[in-house]
């Protein structure tokens, strides 16, 4: 860790302790001052936490106070440091470096499954079609940390697989890279009493819980009494004070029911401080493409959660809709890349096609392959940020990048074509096109008002 770092760290840390002390008077004071510091970045962030610590009103005042009473202070220090400092202050300025040094994407975020092993047998998960033997080993995945760390990497991401089937490993990792920060994608059911102490020990494990509705819809897909034990995980994590979210998958069959209010209100009754929702992708085989949501359900999706954005408090973050953020598709090395169980380096935890694995190159050399680099020439590959994937919005683009490539299928079982998989997608694409340019066109237009009327009030 070099000075800077070290004094940033400090600061962040010493900020923490002063806060907590009288948390809303202390958390004001402090944002005054770093608005004396202010070289025109992220005064729109202040000003939000500004706003929602002084106004019970807000809709993110109740989110801010139970960031600051309901996490244990030493778990909430050293996220808050791995988080603003390693992985954003200091690692992103390291990546920039190194993209311009070797010509090619440095992922933000490294996403690893440590298993293919599932302690569940889900209705319709693609996941299950790698079977379940294969494994990254301890060192593999260590390695791929220190490796990453080097180019700047301080989040990771853990997948499946259930990746708890392999928990004791998770926390030794923890233990062995305790500036990063490792979060974990899980069904909750191996979350017990002495893992929720292992978590909060290391501090810098940060479970999202996957949840497909309420309890009929999740235990119907997932088994009887599932949801019961991931509500039991769900209290232990609040009991425990630890930092926690959900994810949910959104299909055009449970819409309705994961996007709807009384579920969103749910989630904050759990006490989770943020929401992944991700895009049903016809991925595999056996995969359903009548599940992929209708244009119409999609542009509900988008509204519904932009508004639970603006009015509740629980962070939501919109996998496929919130591209715009992030300047369109963020795979392929260029914000993301995913290390299947097998060492496979994919571009995309949905896009199951590579031409490098783990095992015989290095991270740098896989970013440097000819598919990763396609990825990095090709992107963005469409303006309209509503259209960012390669596959489900422009299957012909990645059509011509594994042809292109000689890329291969990932899947050992049950290999699939990129002909079949973007197959699945060309009418979706084609349906979803108007509407997405209709609310592109839309967005851009509200963002020139704000500006103007920026301008004119001389803000």
């Amino acid at each position: 860790m070099d000075f800077s770092t070290t004094i940033k760290k400090l600061g962040i840390e010493q900020a923490l302790k002063y806060v907590f002390r009288e948390p809303e008077k202390n958390l004001r004071k402090l944002i005054d001052w770093a608005d004396r510091f202010d070289r025109g970045e992220f005064a729109p962030q202040r000003q939000a936490v500004r706003e929602a610590i002084a106004n019970p009103r807000d809709p993110y005042y109740p989110l801010v106070r139970r960031l600051l009473t309901d996490v244990d202070a030493d778990v909430l220090k050293t996220l808050a440091v791995n988080f603003f400092v390693n992985a954003n202050l200091s690692g992103w300025p390291v990546q920039e470096r190194c993209r311009r040094k070797y010509g090619c994407n440095i992922p933000w975020a490294i996403l690893m499954d440590p298993t293919s092993a599932c302690n569940l047998h889900c209705t319709g998960c693609w996941a299950a079609e790698y079977g379940n033997s294969l494994n990254l080993s301890l060192d593999e995945i260590d390695s791929v940390i220190r490796q990453g760390k080097e180019l700047g990497v301080y989040m990771y991401i853990y997948t499946g697989g259930e990746p708890l089937v392999r928990r004791d490993d998770l926390v030794r990792l923890c233990e062995r890279h305790p500036d990063c920060v490792f979060l974990c994608f899980t069904n909750a059911t191996l979350i017990d009493e002495a893992f929720a102490d292992e978590m909060r020990r290391v501090k810098n494990f940060v479970p999202a819980i996957s949840l497909e509705g309420g309890e009929e819809a999740t235990d119907g897909r997932r088994g009887r009494g599932v949801y019961q034990k991931a509500m039991r995980a769900v209290d232990l994590l609040r009991r425990k004070k630890l930092f926690y979210g959900i994810s949910t998958c959104y299909t055009r069959a449970n819409y309705e029911s994961v996007t709807s209010e009384a579920f969103y209100d749910s989630l904050i009754a759990m006490g989770a401080f943020f929401v992944w929702y991700f895009h049903y992708m016809p991925v595999g085989n056996d995969a359903v493409p009548e599940l992929l949501p209708t244009a119409e359900q999609r542009r509900g999706i988008y509204e519904r959660i932009r508004r639970y954005r603006r009015t509740k408090p629980l962070f939501p973050i919109d996998f496929q809709n919130d591209a715009e953020y992030v300047g369109g598709c963020i795979a392929g090395g260029r914000r993301y890349l995913h290390i299947n169980a097998n060492g496979d380096i994919d571009p995309c935890v949905f896009v199951h096609y590579s031409d490098s694995n783990i095992r015989e190159k290095t991270l740098l050399e896989a970013l440097q392959s000819p598919l990763l680099m396609a990825y990095h020439k090709g992107q963005p590959f469409n303006e309209n940020m509503l259209l960012p994937c390669p596959m489900l919005e422009n299957p012909q683009k990645l059509r011509a990048m594994v042809s292109a490539t000689g890329a291969r299928s990932t899947d050992l079982q049950s290999p699939e074509s990129a002909e079949h998989l973007c197959a699945k997608c060309d009418e979706y694409a084609r349906l979803w096109a108007p509407v997405a340019d209709g609310l592109w066109q839309r967005r851009r237009a509200e963002e020139k008002e704000k500006v103007a009327i920026s301008v004119e009030s001389g803000s």
